[in-house]
C-alpha cells in the first residue's frame, strides 16, 4: 500500500541519489522473485488487486496501495504485519507484507467474489435482492470476525489493543468457493486503547460511521458501517444523501436521519441503533446487531458456512 523514496545523504561533495521509479503493476510484470502479475482483479481509488502465481505456483492476490509518505508507510505496513499473526475463520489471511518504491504490496488469499458482485448478479439476472436468509448468514460471519478484531485482546507495538477495520463495504466481504464470508482490506485498519481513539479521517465517505469525519474512531464504528453494507446490500441504495469528498468534509458535518423507507418495518428498529451517530448507543457487537436483524427477518443468524453458487 506504501513505498518511500530511497534516497542517501552525502556530503556536500556528493549528489543526492536519485529516488528509485515506483513499481507500475501489470499483467506479467514481477513485483517480486517468484511472483509474476496474471490479471486485474479489481481497482479502487488508491489501489489494485491483482491475480498473480506465487513461488509455489499457486494462485494468489496481490493488493497494491499507493504510498509517498515514509513515516505513515512505516505505520502502516507495521499495522497490516499485525494482521498478518490474526487468525479467524472470516477473516482473509494476509500472507506477506513488502514495502517499496511508491507502493505497499499485500499478499494474501485469493477470493472468488464479493458481496458488491453477488448484489449486482442478484439485480441482473433476478431483479431481487440477495435472499434474505443467505445474507444474514453472510453477515453473521462478517460480525464474527469484527467482534474478534475489535476486542482489545490483540498485540500490537507492545499494547494490547482492538482494530477498527475501518473499511467495511460490500467489495470488502469476499466470498469463497468453499463456502463463506471473509473480511478483506485492512488498510485502514486503526489500533484502539480506549473507546475513542484518535485516528486520520479516511475510509469510504458513504459508508463510515460519523466520528471518523470528526477525526476519531469509536468502539462501534465498525457496526455502524456494517449496518450501511447491510441496508446497501438490501435496498441496491445509501441510507444516507452522498457526504463530500472525504477531503472537503468538515469536522462539524452532520448527516441527516437516515431513509430506511426501503427494508421492512420490523428491520428499522435495529438499523437505526445501528446507525446512531452517539456511538455508545449502538449495539455492544456487531453480532447483536446481526442476531436483532435475523429476529426482524425470521432467518438464522450464526456464523455457519454457505456455499457459493
Amino acid at each position: 500500500m506504501y513505498g518511500g523514496e530511497l534516497s542517501s545523504r552525502t556530503s556536500k561533495s556528493r549528489s543526492r541519489a536519485a529516488p528509485l521509479a515506483a513499481f507500475q503493476p501489470e499483467a506479467g510484470a514481477s513485483p517480486f522473485p517468484g511472483y509474476k502479475l496474471i490479471r486485474l482483479r479489481g481497482r479502487g481509488g488508491f489501489a489494485t488487486v491483482w491475480e498473480a502465481t506465487g513461488p509455489d505456483g499457486q494462485l494468489t492476490a496481490l493488493k497494491f496501495m499507493s504510498s509517498h509518505q515514509g513515516q505513515s508507510t512505516i505505520r502502516e505496513v507495521r499495522a497490516l504485519r499485525a494482521f498478518c499473526k490474526l487468525s479467524h475463520p472470516h477473516l482473509l489471511p494476509i500472507h506477506q507484507v513488502w514495502s517499496i518504491p511508491g507502493q505497499i504490496v499485500i499478499g494474501m488469499e485469493l477470493g472468488e467474489a464479493t458481496l458488491l458482485d453477488l448484489m449486482l448478479l442478484y439485480a441482473e439476472d433476478f431483479n431481487r435482492p440477495i435472499e434474505t436468509d443467505r445474507l444474514i448468514r453472510y453477515f453473521g460471519q462478517a460480525a464474527s470476525a469484527l467482534d474478534f478484531l475489535n476486542a482489545r485482546r490483540h498485540t500490537w507495538d507492545g499494547r494490547t489493543v482492538g482494530f477498527q477495520h475501518g473499511d467495511i463495504k460490500p467489495n470488502n466481504i469476499l466470498l469463497s468457493a468453499e463456502g463463506g464470508a471473509k473480511l478483506a482490506d485492512y488498510g485502514l485498519a486503526t489500533p484502539t486503547t480506549g473507546p475513542k481513539t484518535p485516528c486520520h479521517r479516511h475510509g469510504t465517505a458513504e459508508y463510515v460511521a460519523p466520528e471518523v469525519f470528526q477525526g476519531f474512531a469509536s468502539d462501534t464504528g465498525d457496526q455502524f458501517s456494517l449496518a450501511v453494507t447491510y441496508y446497501v446490500l438490501r435496498a441496491g441504495r445509501f441510507p444516507f444523501p452522498p457526504p463530500p469528498p472525504m477531503g472537503d468534509l468538515s469536522r462539524g458535518y452532520v448527516r441527516p436521519a437516515p431513509d430506511l423507507t426501503h427494508v421492512t418495518a420490523a428491520e428499522r428498529p435495529a438499523l437505526l441503533r445501528a446507525l446512531s451517530p452517539i456511538p455508545q448507543t449502538r449495539f455492544a457487537t456487531c453480532t447483536a446487531l446481526v442476531d436483532a436483524l435475523a429476529a426482524a427477518v425470521g432467518a438464522k443468524a450464526g456464523s455457519q458456512s454457505v456455499r457459493v453458487s
